[in-house]
């Protein structure tokens, strides 16, 4: 009885080593999968975050560019005023058009731009606010623009008001 218990423990001991070998070289090879995996978590989570660096400067950088928004929007009103009063000056006294370009330069130096005319041309909501529709005198006019009442501008090519304008049926 003695040799059977030393044959199977020989035996064990014999099947043990390759075994313990296996199940390491497993181990081993899922401890590795398991960093490779970790390094890529890693990796995309560090890509992200410089993503979120990237964009949270480029929205700070908007931020500063146009927070002179409110500013110009209240603004915007005296400009009306003044293009009203210059088409419908009477005397040659060159007063208020000095004043108008000195102040249309200031802004244009801010970042403010005057859209251009839009008469004439097809409507487009991304830069028009239709105030009215009237019939088109012919055919061609049928959903482009008739008459501008008010000028849209643009802060850092950013639109800040839309040109209220008429469009024809």
């Amino acid at each position: 009885m003695v040799k059977n218990k030393e044959n199977k423990v020989s035996k064990n001991s014999k099947e043990n080593p390759n075994t313990n070998q296996t199940k390491l070289k497993s181990k081993v090879n899922d401890l590795e999968l398991e960093i490779e995996e970790l390094k890529n978590k890693h990796l995309r989570l560090f890509a992200e975050f410089e993503n979120y660096k990237k964009r949270t400067s480029r929205e700070r950088i908007d931020l500063y560019k146009n927070a002179g928004i409110e500013f110009f929007e209240s603004i915007l009103t005296v400009l009306d005023d003044f293009d009203r009063a210059i088409k419908h000056e009477k005397s040659e006294k060159n007063g208020l058009k000095l004043i108008y370009s000195k102040m249309k330069n200031i802004f244009e130096q801010k970042g403010l731009k005057e859209m251009e005319s839009s008469v004439n041309k097809d409507f487009n909501t991304d830069f028009h606010e239709a105030i009215t529709q009237i019939n088109a005198p012919n055919k061609k006019l049928i959903g482009k623009i008739i008459e501008e009442t008010e000028k849209g501008y643009l802060l850092n090519d950013k639109v800040i008001r839309y040109a209220k304008v008429v469009v024809g049926k």
